[in-house]
């Protein structure tokens, strides 16, 4: 056979790409006698960009299904597309220079389903090209009727459990997006802003958002505080508006905050929601959708929030209101879609009830993978004060599927039968109970985790011609949507099926970019896959992710770490080819493993604890353990030393010897390609092309055979191997080749084959029972001068001659009894032990020979 001599993955990548059967990836429904392994996969957002922290995850997610097909199992690995929502919007109004609203409804949504579809064709394409084993005939697009039918049935039969509802309630609500928004969609932000000190009729107060006054309802002092305890009851007028708000106590109040003072908004933040709630106060609506001042604003009617906030300041200060401000540190909650900061206004909306208990039941029955994330869960589902709002006042998203009766205004849900359905588009088939068949359609759309939080009921088979298969085995996801699309998707699984979604969830951390900080256009510290697989190759990229990190810790991208990859990657083919070059006409079959020599042992036996060690790092998600140990085996102990050992045998007239060798050769190539196939897919594909037969990924993974597993062999292969470097380096430092032939190479006290020896040293070798007979004879006197010199000053020279003259034994001897005698024109000078050093030639049976220490054994070279 003839294997390249280098290896060029830019020919090697595209080859098998364009050639893989993708079919050998596709689960089989149908199959009961493999376990199954089905892979929530997290459906990306179609940008067009598939960018280098979701390819860290498919990752990820590749190495676990290659190696659970390898194992056995009959694996899902679907691939989906999270289509709806505000990006996409944006991009199409930036792309065609348009607002949503200058369009009709639908030529926008049509847009967005134009966009999407290009964006999602560039993301395959980058999935193909890392070499991900994606299940395509598992694939979903959740704008297709097929999977937004399931998102609408799924609210009806919530809707029918009481679990869906309708209602006006105070929303986070995002004034640039026009949209309400979840909890888990706020993020915070710390920011500078300012507490103002106001003089609020006959009580003083400190607030951050005087561009709320016309919202006020009530002021609010804890009970406890005795400078205001006489105010309970009473009314005070609001600053520049006029109107009388009443003074209430509440535990909740801090009286060390400001003056413990407080007014009461609707709404200001969750804590005046509360407020409102619990003490049955007015509405006031100050801010509108667009996130300008309404009617009760009076003057400022029409102002944006922070025009009015200005305005307001201005005028309170003429006013004589506003005697003081200081600064204040502020976490101000954001839209985590446009960073715009977040109101509360109170809309009627959609939503579902949240059972905490059920999630908090179902995460205790899933096993997280770190264990530690679970915490992230556990403090989200401790918060939650609201039910999950799902309704969005956005255009491309899954049709809310209700109608309003325009003779009675009762709410008509639609029936499953009748889904997919865009109730702006098609009206109900059945008139409305009070007999109308006229309706207005809701307009409003569902949050787009209505559609990806039942990705895992959809992959296992929920309201399709399969049987459910649920819980699937593993969610892989990163930590930032933890109290999103894992909370919403427990919610949902446990809500319609009671079943726990998955068995585990994998969590993998963010990327960095080489500054540490994460990736980002703004810090222009952003890379692409594809740049990295233009520069060297998919499998570098993916050998970048293996041993970059381990799940759940963020991961910094370097390119001397693909540098890394790529050159291990040269080093695996140069062993290989040699390997090769040896196998072209072996015919493997097993042998008796213990007619091998020492040194095929020693290596299988490492290679049997290797399998064993990859294994378990596999088992438990441990990736970078993983690699690292096989690249640890590669590089350390088969390249630098098992095939210098065996050249004398692969190249000699010793046809055992040789056959032995080339078994050990191969079952260690065939079982370094199989431990390499989930990381390395086309690597491994071209080193099993001239190994075996088919494809790599359709393969077993290999076992190990433990009886293989040998300490004793081991110490013994690690013996000659390193008399065999001692040898080496001995030849190095006497300034002779590494194939020079020694006279002759003496072990004493061991017990051992000494072929390989004998071949790597090139140099007749003997084990000789007992222990070396050596006596060391004095044959070289060394003054030492920088003693010397200082102590002795004019005397030193002829000191130095004096001993140079002198018999080498006598100064040994004088040395031993502590103290140097030597005379020196005719005066007898005494030198300490350490001026002098003797250097002693080791004579063993009369002859001249050099002593090497290998692990406390003596190896002895004869000249």
């Amino acid at each position: 056979m003839t294997v390249p001599k280098e290896y060029i993955p830019h020919e090697v990548e595209p080859k098998w790409k364009a050639t893989w059967d993708m079919s050998m990836y596709h689960f089989d429904w149908n199959d009961s006698t493999r376990p199954q392994y089905i892979i929530d996969t997290p459906p990306p957002y179609p940008t067009g960009n598939f960018h280098i922290g979701n390819s860290l995850n498919w990752c990820y997610i590749d190495f676990v299904a290659r190696y659970k097909r390898m194992c056995g199992y009959n694996v899902m690995f679907p691939q989906g597309w999270d289509c709806h929502g505000l990006p996409t919007e944006v991009k199409v109004e930036e792309t065609h220079g348009i607002t949503k609203n200058e369009v009709p409804r639908e030529q926008f949504r049509q847009m967005c389903r134009d966009l999407t579809l290009g964006n999602i064709g560039k993301m395959r394409a980058t999935l193909m090209n890392l070499g991900f084993s994606v299940d395509w005939s598992n694939e979903f697009v959740t704008m297709e009727p097929a999977y937004y039918s399931k998102t609408q049935r799924s609210f009806r039969k919530m809707y029918d459990m009481g679990r869906v509802y309708q209602s006006e309630h105070p929303v986070n609500w995002c004034p640039r997006c026009e949209t309400a928004i979840a909890f888990a969609e706020v993020e915070y932000d710390a920011r500078d802003t300012k507490l103002n000190f106001l003089n609020f009729d006959q009580l003083k107060i400190a607030t951050t958002r005087p561009e709320l006054l016309a919202a006020c309802v009530a002021v609010a002092i804890n009970p406890d505080d005795e400078r205001y305890n006489s105010h309970v009851g009473s009314n005070v007028k609001v600053p520049l508006f006029g109107h009388e708000v009443p003074v209430i106590s509440d535990i909740q109040v801090d009286p060390s905050f400001g003056t413990g003072v407080v007014m009461i908004c609707t709404f200001g933040d969750k804590q005046d929601v509360r407020w409102w709630v619990e003490h049955q106060l007015p509405l006031r609506k100050a801010i509108d959708k667009n996130g300008r001042m309404t009617a009760i604003a009076g003057k400022y009617e029409g102002l944006s929030i922070p025009e009015c906030k200005a305005t307001i300041i201005e005028d309170l200060k003429a006013q004589g209101h506003l005697y003081e401000q200081k600064n204040l540190d502020q976490n101000v909650g954001m839209c985590w879609r446009c960073n715009t900061p977040i109101e509360i206004l109170s809309e009627r909306q959609w939503f579902v009830k949240i059972d905490t208990d059920a999630v908090a039941k179902a995460a205790d029955e899933i096993s997280w993978l770190p264990e530690y994330m679970k915490v992230r869960l556990d403090n989200w589902i401790n918060t939650m004060e609201w039910d999950w709002c799902i309704s969005r006042q956005r255009l491309f998203a899954t049709p809310i599927p209700v109608w309003y009766c325009k003779e009675c205004g009762e709410v008509m849900v639609a029936k499953e039968e009748w889904m997919p359905i865009d109730p702006t588009r098609q009206q109900p088939p059945e008139a409305c109970r009070c007999g109308c068949t006229e309706f207005e359609p809701e307009e409003d759309v569902l949050d787009t985790w209505m559609d990806s939080s039942i990705t895992a009921l959809h992959v296992s088979g929920w309201l399709s011609e399969h049987d459910l298969k649920l819980p699937a085995q593993l969610r892989p996801q990163g930590h930032d949507i933890i109290r999103t699309w894992a909370f919403y998707t427990i919610l949902r699984s446990m809500a319609l099926t009671g079943k726990r979604p998955w068995d585990s969830i994998l969590i993998n951390g963010m990327v960095l970019g080489e500054d540490g900080h994460k990736m980002s256009k703004s810090l222009g510290n952003v890379i692409s896959p594809e740049e990295v697989i233009k520069e060297y190759s998919a499998d570098s990229f993916r050998q970048w992710a293996a041993v970059g990190g381990s799940p759940g810790s963020d991961v910094m991208f370097r390119w001397k770490d693909v540098v890394a990859a790529s050159r291990f990657f040269t080093k695996v083919w140069s062993i290989y080819r040699f390997s090769m070059s040896h196998l072209e006409d072996y015919e493997h079959a097993e042998v008796d493993v213990s007619g091998l020599e020492v040194i095929d042992r020693w290596l299988l036996s490492h290679l049997n604890r290797l399998i064993l060690s990859v294994t378990q790092s596999m088992d438990t998600y441990q990736f970078d353990e993983a690699f690292k140990a096989i690249r640890g085996f590669s590089w350390d102990i088969l390249a630098d030393n098992y095939l210098e050992l065996i050249k004398s045998r692969l190249y000699g007239d010793d046809g055992t010897g040789k056959q032995a060798a080339k078994y050990t050769l191969f079952v260690t190539m065939d079982t370094l390609t199989r431990l390499l196939a989930p990381f390395a897919p086309f690597f491994a594909e071209e080193m099993f092309s001239n190994i075996g037969e088919g494809s790599i990924h359709v393969q077993s993974w290999p076992q190990a055979k433990e009886n293989l597993i040998d300490a004793d062999i081991e110490n013994s292969g690690e013996f000659i191997k390193d008399v065999a470097s001692a040898v080496r380096r001995y030849k190095s430092e006497k300034g002779m080749a590494l194939n020079a032939r020694l006279e002759k190479i003496e072990l004493y006290g061991v017990d051992m084959a000494i072929t390989d020896l004998i071949g790597v040293t090139n140099s007749p070798v003997e084990v000789i029972a007992g222990k070396p007979d050596f006596e060391h004879v004095p044959v070289n006197v060394k003054p030492n001068m920088g003693k010397i010199g200082p102590v002795f000053r004019g005397k030193a020279k002829a000191i130095i001659d004096a001993l140079l003259e002198e018999n080498p034994k006598k100064i040994a001897d004088d040395i031993s009894k502590g103290k140097i005698s030597v005379s020196v024109n005719g005066e007898i000078i005494e030198l300490e032990a350490d001026f002098v050093e003797v250097e002693k030639e080791v004579v063993s049976a009369g002859r001249s020979v050099d002593v090497l220490d290998v692990s406390g054994m003596p190896v002895v070279i004869v000249r």
